[in-house]
């Protein structure tokens, strides 16, 4: 049996999304449009790996229902092992999204306190402890509690992984102010960012120097279509994402462009073409209405890198 080269811990959930049709009524009924399908910050991560080439494994708790059994379907369809830690009595965890026309959160309820039940003590099993000394590679994401991320990085780190962590949000980014120094890179947007270091910056380039200052090691800060920089030790690269033509859907985009980037990385590219390589990950989502493109593929994120060089 092949050992995983990237072990994924976090959210994988199910996802809805209600878009309105038109211009916002508040406290009113408005036409618009409803899907579902599974996501979380993880699991679009993982899956998105698994379709660049790599061998990925999914660790998540979950419910004992059909939600859960949604996600796992998601899994094999991305060819992604799924290890779930299944709560037989409850209920897997979702995020119900309303979005304005143009793709702007409007209000979000993430019932997701079955994450709150992954302690540190699951990393003890001998299975977890073994995934993680056979990874190249662990990622996490801040839907686990902040003392399981900061005992997954620190076994992993101790185990010589690459260590990676999604921020998810400006609430739950905080959750890994403990794991900071085992990180080798957090993917954030200016908001996490700014929730993490208690500060704004003004300029992107600032970013990395008040992360560093909370102990992070690299990372990414994204600004929507703005400018982004990435950082590593001391060198670093701020660029701005190609604009699009269309976009079909924001969500996932910052889980693809950790995916882009991440893949990059572990093939030994510069920090510039990591940033490249993310986002051009993350276009290719952008322009789905879904969180994970279906034909994601090392050969699409070659073709979509050099378009973006033309």
């Amino acid at each position: 049996m092949t050992q995983p080269v990237i072990s994924v811990f976090g959210g994988a959930h199910i996802d809805r999304r209600g878009r309105i049709a038109g211009e916002t009524a508040p406290a009113a009924s408005n036409p618009g449009t409803w899907m579902e399908e599974p996501g979380g910050g993880g699991f679009n991560a993982a899956r998105n790996l698994a379709r660049l080439g790599h061998a990925v494994t999914m660790v998540s708790p979950r419910g004992g229902d059909a939600e859960g059994e949604s996600v796992a379907r998601a899994a094999a369809e991305a060819g992604v092992t799924d290890r779930p830690a299944i709560y037989l009595d409850r209920r897997t965890p979702t995020y119900t999204a309303i979005l304005e026309r143009n793709g702007d959160l409007v209000i979000a309820i993430a019932d997701m306190a079955l994450y709150d039940l992954f302690s540190p003590r699951r990393l003890r099993q001998k299975a977890l402890r073994d995934l993680v000394a056979q990874s190249r590679l662990v990622l996490c994401d801040a839907n686990l509690p902040a003392e399981t991320l900061a005992a997954l990085t620190a076994t992993a780190k101790a185990a010589g992984c690459l260590t990676a962590g999604i921020g998810v949000s400006p609430a739950k980014v905080v959750r890994f102010a403990d794991s900071l120094a085992s990180l080798d890179f957090l993917f954030l947007n200016a908001a996490e960012a700014a929730a993490l270091t208690g500060k704004k910056a003004a300029d992107p380039q600032a970013w990395p120097a008040l992360l560093s200052a909370c102990g992070l090691r690299g990372g990414v800060v994204t600004a929507g279509a703005g400018t982004a920089v990435a950082f590593s030790g001391d060198e670093q690269v701020t660029r701005a994402p190609r604009p699009l033509e269309v976009i079909g859907d924001v969500t996932g985009a910052g889980d693809a462009l950790a995916s882009g980037f991440l893949a990059a990385h572990l093939a030994r590219e510069s920090l510039a073409g990591c940033l490249e390589s993310g986002f051009a990950a993350a276009a290719i989502t952008l322009r789905s209405p879904l969180a994970v493109h279906p034909d994601l593929s090392p050969e699409r994120l070659a073709a979509e890198r050099k378009r973006g060089g033309e």
